[in-house]
């Protein structure tokens, strides 16, 4: 069973204003990670965790994804110190340069990507395991035509 992480309430209205002003770089990944987009993981964007807020988290994975601009230049220290307390309830980061984002948003993805990958998590032994849907899905065409058949007699 997945731990839910809390939040401090007074922080919907002030992520609900950063969704609505959201930096050029966050629009572009946003549009990227909606709607299960990549690796059909879901995304949210400026969530509340903790008493902070990241720019984008994938519940399942526990995966916040920060973008990085100008005025983070100044803030090192404080990102730093954040991102060491969200670890510590479990988070775990991918940090992406608002350039990178802005001018490359390919190898932005291929890294989330190779990320999610790389962080599958792994079945409990003896879970069988999954083929499709039920409706045919997993399974080679030949090997559906004969059930078919079967079926039809």
């Amino acid at each position: 069973m997945r731990q839910i992480i809390q939040y401090n309430p007074r922080l919907k209205d002030y992520a609900k204003k950063l969704r609505q002003n959201m930096t050029l770089a966050e629009v572009l990944l946003w549009k990227r990670l909606k709607g299960g987009q990549v690796k059909g993981r879901d995304f949210d964007r400026q969530r509340p965790i903790g008493e902070y807020i990241v720019d984008f988290y994938c519940k399942e994975m526990r995966l916040a994804i920060e973008v990085d601009g100008n005025s983070h230049d100044f803030k090192v220290d404080k990102d730093a110190e954040r991102q060491g307390v969200l670890e510590e309830l479990g988070v775990r980061f991918l940090r992406f340069w608002d350039h990178d984002v802005k001018t490359d948003m390919a190898a932005v993805i291929r890294r989330i990507e190779e990320w999610v990958d790389e962080n599958e998590p792994t079945p409990p032994k003896g879970t069988p395991p999954q083929e499709g849907n039920g409706r045919g899905e997993g399974i080679c065409p030949e090997e559906r035509v004969g059930e078919v058949e079967q079926d039809l007699q």
